[in-house]
């Protein structure tokens, strides 16, 4: 099985951390009733005040459709607005990669 993996590194300034830790579940949330091909969401806070979120879909598509979809849900909007700067976002193949893993 290949998966997408989409890999989005941002800024959050210390004293918005907190609502992006709050929005957090209200955001998978959307993203899995809203989503086709969502997999899953990781959240890895990095030193300063970076952070990593690596997300995983189904195929390319469907992360071109989430994409395209933008904060269309409350949970989605409230997550984004913590963030202060897109450092960068990347798209890459999970190969090999096992079911249920």
């Amino acid at each position: 099985m290949t998966a997408t993996v989409e890999i989005t590194r941002f800024r959050v300034a210390p004293d918005r951390a907190g609502a992006l830790l709050e929005a957090r579940p209200a955001m998978l949330a959307d993203f899995r009733a809203d989503r086709a091909g969502f997999l899953g969401a990781r959240l890895i806070r990095l030193a300063g005040d970076e952070w990593l979120d690596i997300v995983d879909w189904r195929s390319s598509e469907d992360f071109a459709a989430s994409r395209a979809k933008g904060a269309n849900l409350p949970g989605i909007a409230a997550f984004f607005a913590a963030i202060d700067a897109l450092v960068s976002s990347e798209e890459g193949a999970e190969e090999g990669a096992e079911e249920g893993a």
